[in-house]
């Protein structure tokens, strides 16, 4: 099996995702886009995941290569790779299905909880009743046709979604752990100002281990939802072979 992630700036990358990945026995290949990489094929891959960063899916004057980023992630989706999205990823898979992507309320930034939301939709994936999760984002979404809401919070209503049985999106961060975080304080402290919904650095920084291993054993079942598709096999991802599944 081969996962694909897409990394936008340095200090985003795939955090604990790597370490389940690596245990699953992925092959993982990245396009890391402040490098000026060359995106591949969307058959050479069977699991995509796009991760966060500082921009805005908005800012494509300033990020030219979003538009093909974007393009990209739609030619995936619409191929039936098993997709995750990550707070701007999330607003990636939101935007290429439809859906529009703007300032919220308030900025969301350190540990706060997300309650699930019940689905009439029996494939949709299952979220704790609720659990305190990593945030860092300014952003939202409106929710693209079809989709299902899944977590909320009180800052922000759309804080995951799905859509099929394969796409989901999650605005806050599961895959972080301590050395992610403090990269992320590292080179966005400006944004550590006062606020109802904003934690100082020390208060990001002093949470235990326990809630590392509480939103990474979250991030385990995520992945281990989407490795199911993508090891049933319901897209295409052999180089010249047509409808292949």
């Amino acid at each position: 099996m081969r996962a694909h992630y897409l990394q936008h700036v340095p200090f985003e990358g795939l955090g604990y995702i790597e370490t389940w990945l690596r245990k699953a026995g992925y092959e993982i290949t990245s396009t890391e886009f402040y490098k000026n990489e060359i995106l591949p094929s969307v058959h050479e891959f069977d699991l995509l995941i796009v991760m966060g960063g500082s921009m805005s899916v908005n800012d494509e004057n300033v990020y030219p290569w979003l538009v093909d980023e974007k393009r990209f992630i739609k030619s995936a989706i619409d191929s039936g790779t098993p997709t995750l999205g990550i707070c701007l990823g999330a607003q990636l898979l939101a935007s290429v299905m439809g859906g529009k992507v703007y300032p919220n309320s308030q900025k969301e930034i350190g540990w706060f909880p997300v309650q699930a939301v019940s689905s009439s939709n029996a494939v949709t994936f299952s979220f704790p009743k609720v659990i305190d999760v990593f945030h860092w984002h300014g952003e939202t979404f409106s929710l693209p046709p079809n989709a299902f809401r899944i977590a909320e919070s009180i800052a922000c209503e759309n804080q995951a979604f799905q859509i099929g049985d394969r796409i989901i999106g999650i605005q806050f961060h599961l895959e972080t752990t301590f050395e992610l975080i403090q990269a992320l304080v590292a080179n966005s402290r400006e944004e550590l100002v006062e606020g109802e919904y904003i934690q100082t650095e020390e208060r990001i920084l002093s949470a235990p281990p326990e809630r590392y291993a509480s939103i990474n054993g979250l991030m385990d079942t995520i992945l281990e939802y989407l490795h199911q598709k993508a090891a049933n096999g319901t897209h295409y991802f052999k180089k010249g072979e047509e409808n292949v599944k």
